[in-house]
């Protein structure tokens, strides 16, 4: 009767030792480059972790206090192995690859995630990341609560969309207002517009400049502006200012122009997003939300 309990505590003593053995194999000082990615790090659990983020880590604000690596296309590879990760985590978004291949042969693993704007690509990175941060099970939580978030979503744009038509939307990514990239199809911005139940009127594939006058004869219902300079009403009147065409627009004139944080769209897509699909949608159908 004796040794069973022994026998047993010796199991539990041998697993604690495995599981102890496992979690010391897994990466402890990590770098990120991506927004997206860093959010969902920090969601479960991993930012003890973090050594440096790149300049598109935002949020949560407590990332701001981290060493940074500069922008998440330009690294260097100096830069980050003083930091002396063991692991460099990122999308392919992220090089150069001359950089990447020096980090490499320097020891550090360098681990590629998704920044493609479908859900597949939220499944697989959280489950890439549950693994190395050995919190399988949170991961799979995640990606659970963001499936339903999203469905929710998609049900309100449906019943919306019965009584009103969807508004037609341009995205604008720019700087100070000056020179926008319109987001066309591909490309995280265009996801955003969809699943907030806008129309994306640019046809054309990723992001690309355009003239005034050819921004002003697509006549948008909404605007929604991007500024990785300006936020808020600044951004909003940076635009216009520097974009005079535009001003006749029917966004303008029915001041249907809403800010977006330009670090939602970096990174793939990042647990914010759910939060702020709604905002837009809302404000892409207000007298539907109004009732």
């Amino acid at each position: 009767m004796m040794r069973r309990p022994a026998a047993l505590l010796a199991l539990c003593a041998a697993l604690v030792a495995s599981t102890q053995a496992l979690a010391a194999d897994l990466p402890q000082r990590w770098v990120s480059a991506g927004g997206a990615l860093s959010e969902w790090i920090s969601a479960l659990g991993g930012e003890p972790r973090l050594v440096g983020v790149d300049t598109t880590s935002q949020h949560p604000e407590s990332l701001k206090a981290l060493p940074s690596i500069g922008y998440q296309r330009q690294l260097s590879a100096e830069g980050i192995l003083s930091l002396r990760p063991d692991v460099l985590v990122g999308t392919e978004e992220m090089g150069p690859p001359p950089v990447l291949a020096q980090i490499r042969k320097a020891g550090v693993r360098v681990e590629l995630f998704s920044s493609q704007a479908e859900l597949t690509a939220v499944d697989e990175n959280l489950k890439h990341l549950g693994s190395l941060l050995g919190a399988q099970a949170q991961a799979a939580q995640l990606a659970a609560d963001y499936h339903q978030q999203l469905q929710a979503l998609q049900a309100q744009v449906k019943q919306a969309q019965a009584n009103h038509k969807a508004p037609g939307v341009l995205l604008l990514v720019g700087h100070a207002g000056a020179k926008p990239l319109i987001a066309g199809q591909g490309t995280a911005g265009d996801w955003v517009l969809r699943q907030a139940g806008g129309h994306n009127l640019a046809e054309h594939q990723g992001y690309k400049n355009f003239s005034n006058e050819a921004l002003a004869a697509l006549d948008p219902d909404v605007v929604v502006v991007s500024d990785r300079a300006l936020t808020g009403e600044q951004a909003l009147q940076a635009l216009i200012k520097e974009n005079p065409a535009l001003a006749a627009s029917r966004a303008v004139r029915e001041k249907r122009l809403i800010s977006l944080d330009p670090t939602l769209l970096v990174g793939g897509l990042g647990p914010r997003l759910p939060a702020t699909l709604q905002q837009l949608a809302t404000a892409f159908y207000p007298a539907s939300t109004a009732r």
